[in-house]
């Protein structure tokens, strides 16, 4: 009769196919031969790095059949990498890179000021530039009744006007009713000035300041934040703080979105 011999080959050495496991961080192993138990902290080509409860890092190779999950004989292997997520432009659009400009469409925007305008390319350039819209400064809303006969819209020609203070009963909404029909939108937000669309969260500033009438609003600001008296400096500061349309206030983003869509229908 045979004498039995029993196998004393290790479990994670005998062979046989054994489950990958992917070696996410905080996965809890123990390495297979050794007393070492740490969880995954980082998994690189070929190795895997594991701390213990103590603090203490070791690295290992990635072996097949060599950690233990929960007492059972597992191969770890290189979690697969997440798709990476879309870029978008600072408007929160889809990104298109390597795009061209499109040739310019016949429509425009106007933007009433100068800052206004800087406001809108910083953070609608790129999509602008894909939908071969331009924009125009508007110097003022007094011109905008000439402008509107000089441009001549029509269906292949739609303008768009972004007004500042477009407020009910203000000089600025008679002007926009006046010209207003189906190839010309006029859309503005409720603010004494551009600069007040910015969040001030985006400033690091609780609000904006309130300035009293007959006083210069944008030299008023500076002088309330104690900020030096110059306004092209203190637009340029508020300026370089937008980095998306997420440090814009409701009221422009949707403004500005809808003459877009106006111009490129």
């Amino acid at each position: 009769m045979r004498e039995y011999s029993p196998d004393l080959t290790p479990p994670w050495k005998r062979a046989g196919t054994v489950p990958e496991v992917p070696a996410e961080p905080d996965l809890v192993v123990e390495v297979a031969g050794t007393d070492f138990c740490g969880a995954v902290v980082a998994c690189e080509a070929g190795t895997v790095t594991l701390e213990d409860r103590f603090g203490k890092r070791r690295v290992f190779p990635l072996q097949p059949r060599g950690f233990l999950l929960e007492g059972a004989v597992v191969t770890l292997v290189r979690p697969a990498r997440a798709p990476a997520a879309p870029l978008r432009t600072a408007s929160g659009s889809i990104a298109v890179p390597g795009a061209r400009a499109r040739v310019a469409r016949a429509g425009r925007i106007y933007v009433e000021g100068r800052h206004d305008a800087e406001l809108v390319e910083r953070v609608w350039g790129d999509d602008l530039r894909i939908e071969g819209v331009v924009v125009e400064y508007l110097e003022g809303v007094d011109d905008l009744p000439a402008v509107v006969a000089e441009f001549a819209p029509g269906p292949d020609a739609r303008l768009g006007v972004l007004v500042d203070h477009l407020v009910p009963g203000s000089k600025e909404s008679r002007i926009a009713a006046a010209v207003a029909c189906e190839d010309v939108l006029v859309l503005g937000h409720p603010y004494v000035d551009v600069w007040q669309a910015v969040k001030p969260s985006a400033l690091g500033i609780p609000a904006w300041p309130q300035v009293p009438r007959g006083q210069d609003w944008k030299t008023g600001v500076c002088r309330a934040l104690g900020w030096p008296e110059n306004t092209g400096a203190a637009w340029q500061h508020i300026l370089s703080r937008v980095t998306s349309y997420k440090d814009l206030e409701p009221a422009l983003l949707g403004s500005v979105e809808h003459l877009i869509d106006h111009v490129t229908a």
